[in-house]
């Protein structure tokens, strides 16, 4: 039976984490890496971490950032993909670097990490900037930084683990603006809930959660007084957010301190602030400054990034090609702007369920069952059926103390109340848990086996 590691909280402060990647740098450079060279990492999350990651990248080695929960086959793979010239997957290869000779450091990251794309389909692909020149990495690091509004007061809980592209950035912004990093060895609702009631001494200015992780913070029977009242800063991104999740948020946090943003592995497309979302629910922003967005015809949005956002899928010319288009890139998603510039997001292509020859976009039946009473998490899917080619279904995970007939039994009623026919799932399954990829998203492919037969 698998055993649960428990919980770490480390507090990092600006003048720590200088000393700390000083030291991993001198440490990677005198096991002879250089600029443009790879490490790769496989491990928890940790303030040891976070030092390594951010000192190789301001001496311009780029780490590559896989899922501590990988198996050693899987890790494998994606290694002899990566091609580093050092690999590190232990404490105690970690703590080497935490004790090297201190090098001089850059102002600011000469790359972004390597991060393998979710792999919901095909083959995984690892994202690789290349190495950037003074300006651009001068751009890159101030594009986090103005968009928060980071600076040496902030503490920023990071939660989110480090393989996941938006905990090195904001917590890097943060450590490199003189703030402070409060770092969680895995996401756990009790231990973040205690820490933002102020357990690690230090109480968090700034958080970063998904949706889901969201939800089970929320789901605390029994807050601290004020527990989100020190918050300036919630972001939350990674999948579609239920609108009666946001809006239980909104309640719970300061004014203006709700924002969310829409992004991949590849780029970040938008940011949405609270009073946006209040005035166009379901809209996740519009373009982050120095990008612009297009839609096709077909529905494909499509993002002009700055030139810090260019990147490749690395040693994979066709797949990059296929993501790019005169200067825009794509990752697939389906969505569509209303007149101000506003995007609302319906999908992605290779979600679509087409039963009878009808497309139905999984986002849109997710979003009208998250709104039952009882539904904590959901995701729906297409599975194969002689008739239809293929029938909608769900699979659900309950709230706490929500019984399983009531819930699928009101979902159903709901669905008959909210969606036309074809869309309605014909089947609802209560699960577990949802199956999810290294970076949190849903592993779609592997829902129908999750619903069984209907």
């Amino acid at each position: 039976m698998a055993t649960t590691r428990p919980v770490t909280v480390e507090v990092l402060t600006a003048a720590e984490a200088e000393g700390r990647q000083a030291r991993a740098a001198g440490a990677l450079l005198a096991a002879g890496l250089g600029e443009g060279d790879r490490v790769a990492f496989c491990l928890p999350s940790s303030a040891a971490l976070l030092c390594a990651v951010l000192g190789a990248l301001r001496v311009g080695i780029v780490p590559v950032l896989l899922n501590a929960t990988l198996l050693d086959a899987e890790r494998d793979v994606l290694v002899a993909d990566a091609d580093p010239g050092l690999v590190v997957t232990t404490a105690e290869g970690l703590a080497r670097l935490d004790r090297g000779p201190e090098a001089a450091l850059g102002d600011h990251p000469r790359a972004r990490p390597v991060h393998y794309t979710s792999g919901t389909t095909g083959r995984s692909k690892g994202v690789w900037s290349g190495l950037w020149d003074p300006a651009t990495a001068v751009a890159a690091l101030a594009d986090e930084v103005d968009q928060w509004g980071v600076g040496p007061g902030d503490v920023h809980l990071v939660c989110s683990p480090l393989y996941h592209s938006v905990s090195v950035r904001m917590a890097g912004a943060t450590l490199l603006s003189g703030g402070t990093c409060i770092v969680l060895s895995s996401f756990d609702a009790t231990t973040a809930g205690r820490v933002l009631d102020g357990a690690a001494g230090v109480r968090p200015t700034t958080i970063f959660l998904a949706p889901s992780a969201l939800a089970r913070l929320l789901a605390d029977p029994e807050p601290g007084p004020g527990r989100f009242a020190h918050l300036r800063l919630l972001v939350h991104a990674g999948s579609p957010c239920p609108p009666a999740l946001k809006r239980a948020a909104l309640d719970l946090v300061p004014d203006g301190a709700l924002w969310e943003f829409y992004g991949s592995t590849e780029g970040q497309f938008t940011v949405c602030g609270p009073e946006e979302w209040r005035a166009r629910p379901g809209t996740v922003g519009r373009a982050r400054p120095g990008r612009a967005l297009t839609v096709d015809p077909d529905g494909t949005v499509w993002c002009r990034p700055p030139p810090f956002g260019a990147f490749t899928y690395w040693r994979d010319p066709d797949k990059t090609a296929a993501a790019w288009r005169d200067g825009a890139f794509t990752v697939g998603d389906l969505g569509r702007l209303d007149d101000a510039g506003y995007l609302y997001l319906d999908g992605r292509r290779d979600d679509l369920v087409i039963t009878g020859g009808v497309n139905v976009y999984p986002a849109e039946v997710e979003a009208v069952l998250a709104e039952v009473p009882g539904v904590l998490e959901v995701a729906v899917c297409g599975v194969p059926d002689e008739r239809w080619g293929q029938r909608v279904c769900a699979a659900v995970v309950l709230a706490p103390g929500a019984e399983a007939a009531a819930t699928v039994a009101a979902a159903s009623a709901h669905a008959r109340r909210r969606l036309a026919g074809y869309k309605r799932p014909k089947q609802v399954a209560v699960v577990g848990a949802l199956p999810r990829t290294a970076t949190g998203k849903v592993r779609r492919l592997d829902v129908p086996a999750l619903i069984g037969p209907g």
